[in-house]
């Protein structure tokens, strides 16, 4: 198996795209550690993982308390004597505080859902990295992924997804700055729209959101990657002998997904959001033209940049 040997780290993997990275990355031949608040859901994870013939650690790790990951990554060094190949930083604590708080302006609810969105979500993601980067260093090897998402980029959601979003891209960029002299990659990775739980419950297949977005948003979800998709391009990530190339970099699954001639785990073509076609899609009164577009034709990555009007 390709990473036969390789020890692994994936938060917030209960459920999720971090669940789907820890089945892929397991089956791969990895030994996976997943964390999370809950030891039943983690169990719960670890057995679809036997079942499918991997090895998977539940540990429970709460990512907005500092001990808590210092303890985990202690646990991996001792058990694993210093071995760290692969961090996924993906725990998430803000997805129902982003639903709950959809029809509000960032002035209208508590400031505190800064905290619900970006302690796990950045905070979290920065300390892991701290003590997953000290074991990766001493080996002079080793790949840091930090799950993000367009929001990044372009207004999404609300104020504090976009701010933290954009602070995992950023980190992961200056992270890699210090790290690449010492053989080890950090890069960000956008997955596209995902059919999650918790997206499955609040958009797929309820219509709380209908008055609040366009039907367009609704049907990418329906047509969503899989949360083993994220996982499949980091098995391959991980795998790349041209890997220190891509350091410091944003990824995109869907560019991965060209790269590596991958398929989602149900067989699907992985859908491309930078091809003209699907943009075309998301236009009103010129979807009709994406009948007549070549999937082939791609935007120039400026072009989203340049949209973004950032400057």
């Amino acid at each position: 198996m390709a990473l036969s040997g390789w020890v692994c780290v994936v938060t917030g993997a209960s459920r999720g795209i971090g669940r789907g990275i820890a089945l892929q990355l397991s089956e791969a031949g990895a030994t996976v550690y997943i964390t999370g608040r809950q030891m039943k859901t983690l169990e719960q994870t670890a057995a679809e993982v036997s079942k499918r013939g991997g090895h998977c650690l539940p540990v429970v790790c709460d990512s907005t308390k500092d001990d808590d990951i210092k303890k985990l990554f202690e646990k991996i060094q001792h058990e694993q004597n210093g071995r760290l190949d692969i961090l996924v930083n993906n725990a998430y604590g803000g997805v129902q505080a982003i639903f709950d708080n959809m029809e509000n302006n960032f002035w209208e609810y508590d400031p505190t859902v800064w905290d619900d969105v970006n302690n796990t979500g950045l905070r979290g993601h920065y300390f892991c990295s701290v003590y997953a980067a000290r074991l990766m260093v001493a080996q002079g090897k080793g790949l840091i992924v930090t799950i993000s998402s367009m929001g990044g980029l372009k207004y999404l959601f609300n104020v504090p997804y976009g701010v933290g979003k954009a602070a995992c891209d950023r980190m992961a960029a200056d992270t890699a700055v210090e790290l690449k002299s010492r053989g080890v990659a950090s890069v960000s990775l956008w997955p596209g729209a995902v059919q999650t739980e918790l997206v499955s419950q609040n958009i797929i297949d309820k219509e709380i959101l209908q008055a609040l977005m366009k039907r367009q948003f609704k049907d990418v979800y329906n047509n969503g990657e899989t949360t083993e998709l994220s996982g499949k391009c980091i098995v391959e990530l991980a795998k790349d002998k041209n890997l220190m190339s891509l350091t410091g970099k944003v990824l995109l699954t869907c560019d991965l997904a060209r790269r590596y001639g991958l398929r989602d785990v149900d067989g699907r073509k992985v859908l491309d959001y930078t091809s003209l076609k699907f943009l075309l899609t998301q236009l009103p009164y010129m979807s009709w033209l994406s009948v007549i577009t070549p999937s082939f034709i791609r935007v120039p990555r400026f072009v989203f940049s340049l949209a973004t009007s950032k400057f």
